[in-house]
Formats: structure tokens, sequence, C-alpha cells
């Protein structure tokens, strides 16, 4: 047998956050006799050993903010230049534009552009950059993939019609209810058992909207005295965030747990999952929230694609505070109980077997056509 295909993606670090995890959770299933990743990265990454531990490559270029336009485009030059890919899956959405532009140059024959989300953030500038770069994508890329038909309508004018929607999967059996785990993970925290648990993952920034979920849980507790808030991960708002929380005296009601590796035990713990983002691609947090039988309360703005119709997904709006307080108390308002999702996973298409499944073949294809 001949050694692996070596794909290389693109992305600013293996943190945490969604794409990354869904990355990790395609690497670690698929066949790596046949398929090995590399990853081309500005930043350290807590994902970065474990990639090196199943024999991935983690390499570094200086990101644009640190270098400019013209230092971050010589860094992709110079580094195109020296290794020898043949096919670039890039997760930086818009930004992958000009990722792909010099990948094209250095004449690497296939270019994955994959969007994982539904907006840009930063300032005008920023997002004036990042649409200069998305427009790159059309005469760059060779396949296009989204996580969701609202991620693959955000890139227009290429839109749905060349995109590929391939499902975030996890491993869903890994995160099947356990009421010992439930009881662990409560007892690691300092959580009474009797406490009404609602979590939130995600990377504290302007689209995960912690502001707003602060504010509703503190309306929240006024009516549940024993109500907790349990906040997963880290990012540039986080002190703002905690700040928030001693301002308005709840901090004794908040858990702040930082990035963890072990999302599927800390779910068992939580009775509600919330999520008020501004804007998402296809949360894998939700998807994850569902697989451990968790119902969710969800921003309108997050596309019904994330349903497993499995009775666990309800909307609210970003407009109505006193609405969400209201699911709030009516979806804890009973004793939980957990679904055990595996075979609506497998149906939808979730499963991370079906995702890791996909891709493997695109990549495999893509080394049969190199002459």
């Amino acid at each position: 047998m001949g050694s692996p295909i070596r794909v290389l993606h693109s992305v600013v670090n293996m943190n945490r956050g969604g794409a990354e995890t869904f990355i990790m959770n395609v690497y670690r299933n698929i066949d790596r006799t046949k398929i090995q990743f590399d990853f081309l990265t500005c930043k350290p990454g807590v994902f970065d050993q474990e990639i090196e531990r199943m024999g991935g490559k983690v390499q570094r270029i200086p990101y644009i903010t640190d270098v400019g336009h013209y230092g971050y485009v010589k860094g992709l030059q110079h580094f195109f230049g020296e290794n020898d890919y043949k096919v670039i899956h890039s997760h930086m959405d818009k930004m992958s534009g000009i990722v792909l532009r010099e990948a094209n140059k250095a004449g690497i024959p296939f270019r994955f552009a994959h969007i994982h989300s539904s907006g840009s953030e930063g300032n005008i500038l920023a997002r004036a950059y990042k649409w200069y770069s998305g427009k790159l994508l059309l005469k760059n890329a060779t396949h296009f993939l989204a996580c969701s038909k609202k991620a693959a309508e955000w890139i227009h004018p290429i839109g749905m019609k060349n995109t590929t929607i391939i499902k975030n999967g996890i491993d869903s059996e890994s995160f099947t209810f356990s009421e010992n785990t439930r009881k662990e993970v409560r007892k690691e925290f300092g959580i009474p058992h009797d406490s009404l648990v609602l979590g939130h993952v995600g990377r504290f920034s302007k689209v995960k909207n912690h502001q707003f979920l602060i504010d509703v849980f503190c309306q929240l507790s006024k009516k549940k005295e024993n109500a907790v808030l349990f906040l997963v991960g880290d990012g540039p708002l986080r002190n703002q965030i905690e700040q928030k929380v001693l301002d308005l005296n709840v901090g004794h009601k908040v858990v702040f747990a930082g990035l963890r590796s072990d999302i599927h035990r800390l779910l068992q713990a939580f009775d509600l999952f919330l999520l008020p983002s501004k804007h998402e691609g296809l949360p894998v947090s939700v998807i994850e929230a569902q697989g451990a039988g968790l119902p969710c309360l969800i921003s309108e703005r997050i596309s019904d694609e994330v349903d497993l119709n499995l009775g666990l997904i309800h909307y609210a709006s970003l407009s109505d505070r006193n609405k969400w307080v209201e699911e709030m108390l009516r979806l804890t308002a009973g004793k939980l109980k957990r679904v055990n999702p595996r075979k609506a996973f497998l149906n939808k298409g979730y499963d991370i077997t079906s995702s890791a499944g996909f891709l493997e073949g695109c990549y495999l294809s893509c080394s049969r056509r190199v002459i």
C-alpha cells in the first residue's frame, strides 16, 4: 500500500470552535492509512498535540492581523512554495478566498472552500476585507461545501447551485445520557443536585450574544432561586462577561468552565441548552446538545436544519427577552425526560460516520484524478 494522500486544512487555529471540532471528528473517523490531514494555522491550538499523535503536521504562518495583507500573502506564497500538496481544504469562510487564490497560483489542483458561518464578524473595515476576499472564491475554489443552506446562501453569487451541504456530524454514541455522569459533573463544579442548570457552549464573541444570555438569566434567576448558568468556552469577550456577572451580583450563580475537551460529559449536567446567537452556519453545539437529549432554546436566526425532529428544538426572538424567560420556565417546568437520539442522527446524516465517509470519498476521488 502506498503513502496516504495528505490533505492540507487551512484554519486560523485548531481550538475548540464548531468548525475545528467538526474537522477533528472527521479526522478521528477517516481511514488514516489512505488519508492524512495536515494543518496550515496562524496560532497555537488545543488540538495541535492530538493532530501530531495521529500523524498530522501542524504548520504556522503569521495571520493577517499581525502582519497585514501583504505580509499574510507573502507567508502563504512562501509556504506553498516550500510544500507540495494536491488537495487543500480551507475553513476560513470568506477569508478562504485569499488562501485559495495563492494555492491556485502555486498549482494545487483541488481546492475546497468550506463555509461554516452565515455572516461576517468584525468592524466595517474587517467586513469589507472579508467581502473582497470572498469575491475571490468563485475563480479559485474547485469545490464548494457548506454546513447548511443558510451558510451556502451567504456566499452568493456562488449560492446553492454549486455548493454541497455536508452535515456537521458528531460521534453521537458518546453523548448518550448517563445519570452517573450527570451527578459526577455537578459534584465536580459544586452544583447542588437540585439546581436548575442552564447551559451554553460557545466562544465568547459578539455573535454568540453572551450579553443577552446574561440578561435573560438574571431575569430568570429572580423567579428560580436554584438556577445556575453554566458557560463553556473562551474568547476575547470573556473578561467583559465575567465583569458583567459580578456587576449584576450573580457571580455565585454562574460557572465559567473555560475550554474543555469533555463537552459530551458536561452536557449531561444541563437541564436546558441555550444559544441566543446573532447568526450561525449550523452550530455543532446544538447538534451535540440534542445528542445528549437536551431541550434547546435557540435564536430564531439559526437555521431549522439544526432540528433533528426529536421535539427538542424551540425558537425565540432576540427582540423579546421576556419570551426567552417564559420559554426557559416552560421548558424546565417538569422532570426532564432524556431521549435516545441515535436513530435520528443516522437518519438525518448527523452521525460522524456519514460526514467522514463523504469527505473520504471526495479526497480519494481527487487523488485518483492526479496525473
